[in-house]
């Protein structure tokens, strides 16, 4: 049994997480710190923590005053700012005798930032989309004039689709960021096509454990936002392709030599079907992560053992082991559930009946 504390808990990356980590040990002890509290009421764990945001003056205090009183043996958490955070306070944390499992700081300070990756990898001669940091309305005229329209706006930090948006009208572009305070905090870059894919692997030491591929065929609520990205996954399928491999692994080799952690991109195709990083969600899995544990490949599960004994499993395959087609079906206020493409398309072709 271990003792392990949860950043998060009670909100869907968290809890995706936990899930896995209960299934693979349940016997295990979790400790859950959220700053909604109303999370925390959902949260499966044995002993629930308030604590401030992770950008907040407080926050440093309240998380080690947590782990003084405790006491766990690992601490994972599931946030960009948090992870950011946590990461910044890595020894003071395992001054406490607590292990993290993370990758090295100036790798999360890069991927973190999504225009700090870009120009790494950009300068590294991979396939990015032509982006522009905005910091004044000059800047947003001259992004229009040298991106092709329409302009894909988003903020260079933050998860969930944070202020994305398409557009032609510069006008527009300029009222857009204004109201969001985001001058200095948005890019412009060129837009590509709505297929993306993502790519969950772990590291040890410059080592790939293992990593799997999955393509995204909707976003929940995307009819909500005015981009159409949530963030939320509603369909995903698991795939196997080694042009997405190739590009993963050259965007991680890019922002780390000796890769060591859990390493999330996001890639999206352009438009001759190229895929293209656009981010790497660092330091943590994507939400859906139980997916792949119930098809197979505890993830969380595979950290949780290298963090705490040292056990580093072997894959005959290590790049995408489980089954082509698996599908990932996630509505509100139910279970998710898999099944197979075949099925997927045979409900489709039958159409409406009356």
């Amino acid at each position: 049994m271990a003792r392990i504390q949860v950043g998060g808990a009670g909100g869907a990356p968290a809890h995706n997480l936990i899930r896995s980590l209960r299934e693979a040990h349940p016997d295990d002890y979790l400790i859950g710190t959220s700053s909604v509290a109303s999370d925390l009421i959902l949260a499966d764990v044995d002993e629930a923590h308030l604590v401030p945001y992770a950008y907040s003056a407080d926050y440093e205090d309240a998380l080690l005053s947590v782990l003084k009183r405790s006491k766990p043996e690992l601490l994972m958490v599931q946030h960009d700012f948090e992870v950011l955070a946590v990461s910044r306070l890595r020894e003071k944390i395992r001054s406490e005798g607590v292990s993290l499992f993370l990758p090295a700081p100036e790798t999360i300070e890069t991927c973190v930032d999504k225009y700090r990756s870009y120009e790494v990898w950009a300068e590294g001669g991979l396939r990015v989309p032509l982006t522009r940091l905005i910091r004044s309305e000059a800047d947003v005229d001259a992004a229009f004039q040298e991106l092709r329209r329409p302009v894909w706006l988003r903020m260079r930090t933050g998860g969930g689709g944070r202020g994305a948006i398409a557009t032609r009208d510069p006008h527009f572009a300029k009222l857009w960021i204004e109201r969001l305070g985001g001058w200095g905090e948005f890019t412009a870059a060129e837009k590509l096509s709505s297929v993306s894919v993502t790519w969950s692997s772990i590291w040890h030491e410059g080592a790939l454990v293992v990593a799997q591929s999955r393509r995204r065929l909707g976003w929940a609520m995307g009819d909500r936002a005015p981009s159409g990205v949530t963030g939320v996954t509603r369909i995903a399928e698991t795939l196997s392709d080694p042009e997405v491999d190739q590009c993963a692994l050259s965007a991680i080799r890019a922002v780390d030599s000796r890769p060591h952690g859990v390493f999330s991109v996001d890639m999206t195709l352009d438009q001759a079907g190229t895929p293209c990083p656009t981010e790497i969600n660092i330091g943590r899995f994507f939400t859906t992560i139980y997916f792949f544990t119930a098809a197979g490949l505890n993830m969380p599960a595979i950290c949780r053992n290298i963090a705490l004994t040292g056990d580093v499993p072997s894959f005959d395959r290590k790049i995408n082991p489980l089954p082509v087609g698996l599908m990932w079906l996630r509505s509100m206020d139910r279970q998710p559930v898999i099944c197979s493409v075949e099925e997927f398309r045979r409900i489709e072709a039958e159409g409406f009946r009356c």
